[in-house]
């Protein structure tokens, strides 16, 4: 692909403790092929970049023990593509950051901002709708973000309402953070309210302006940086710099501040893939499938179920309706779908009682 003025930046971060036990502190979800197709969602989020941007513009920021195993997932990626932050300080730093890096590279520039371990499985259909956004970032101020059209009154998700429902962009009117179950179905029901997907695009003047408008002590912490990026003495400013920045996310350090947001409605089907829940909601055309991922099942008076197990083993279940079964090597885990947010604490008692090396 020639050389453009389109980024991207791949966040890649996270430990992804709701897919516990698979996704590991050493090798969490986005380095998993938790959708059984033969590559990790890390691998298929870079894929789905195939004719938007160069294999050269493409940067990925994770922790930087996982260095190694992005460089091993992704091997077209110079090690100079890879941003590692020395401590987790959520979305508006790493974006921030590497905003002023690419800006650096090329003033003209537009990014694209997007979370490793989301499944989007109409490929041709992202690559449209991006497409779109970087042609608006690149004409007009504004920052994009993509607004998902609900089909349920989903509580976990954040809401955009828009002033446009039928328009393929709008202006966004409100944020709307993960509501109670009533203000949801009232968000259906109005037919102008979208699940904001967190993918984003801006150009990087853009979003360094409202970095500078709205987080100026941020943007002063990292500005001191520039004449180091790209050198010797990039890891040792970020080593010193980068734990010194807001444990803050983008949407409420930006998004919820700036005037200038547009939303582009999404014509891709997407999940976040936050919890083994949705992932079954993701791999089953209807609610009672049994689904399993690289488990060989044999399923009798069952039904609802996610299945997965890391070792290919055979799994054999009578009478089991809507269960969350899990099998790794050290630990088994088995619990009634839809109890995601107990996951964590199960993780916790685990790693009290049995020890920090099943984190």
């Amino acid at each position: 692909m020639k050389p453009t003025n389109n980024f991207a930046l791949i966040m890649a971060g996270g430990v992804g403790s709701r897919f516990w036990p698979t996704s590991r502190a050493n090798y969490p979800k986005q380095f998993q092929d938790l959708t059984g197709v033969g590559r990790t969602l890390l691998q298929q989020t870079f894929d789905r970049l195939t004719g938007l941007v160069p294999e050269d513009q493409v940067y990925v920021l994770t922790n930087a023990s996982y260095r190694d195993l992005v460089q091993e997932q992704l091997p077209l990626l110079e090690s100079s593509q890879i941003i590692c932050e020395p401590a987790m300080r959520n979305t508006a730093p790493c974006i921030l950051y590497a905003a002023l890096k690419i800006n650096q590279r090329n003033p003209k520039a537009s990014m694209l901002v997007m979370p490793s371990d989301h499944f989007i499985s109409d490929t041709i259909a992202f690559r449209t709708n991006v497409q779109i956004a970087f042609e608006k970032a690149a004409a007009q101020k504004c920052l994009l973000t993509f607004g998902i059209p609900p089909n349920s009154p989903h509580t976990g998700y954040g809401y955009l309402e828009i002033a446009d429902k039928n328009a393929s962009v709008s202006s966004i009117k409100k944020f709307t953070e993960k509501p109670s179950i009533e203000k949801a179905a009232s968000f259906l029901r109005a037919g102008n309210y979208f699940w904001n997907a967190g993918i984003f695009v801006w150009s990087c003047q853009t979003i360094l302006s409202a970095f500078l408008d709205h987080q100026p002590k941020m943007y002063a912490l990292f500005q001191e940086g520039i004449t180091a990026m790209g050198t010797a003495q990039e890891e040792a400013f970020l080593a010193t710099h980068y734990p010194q920045a807001e444990n803050i996310s983008i949407d409420y350090a930006i998004l919820e501040k700036a005037k200038n947001i547009h939303v582009v409605k999404a014509t891709f089907s997407w999940n976040d893939l936050g919890t083994w829940t949705s992932l079954h909601e993701q791999l089953a055309e209807k609610d009672h499938d049994n689904i399993s991922v690289k488990a060989h099942t044999i399923a009798e008076q069952s039904s609802g179920n996610m299945i997965y197990s890391s070792g290919s083993k055979i799994v054999v279940i009578k009478g089991v309706n809507d269960f969350v079964i899990v099998d790794e090597k050290d630990v088994l885990m088995i619990y009634p779908k839809g109890h995601d947010q107990d996951v964590k604490e199960m993780r916790k008692k685990t790693l009290d009682e049995f020890g920090d090396q099943l984190a």
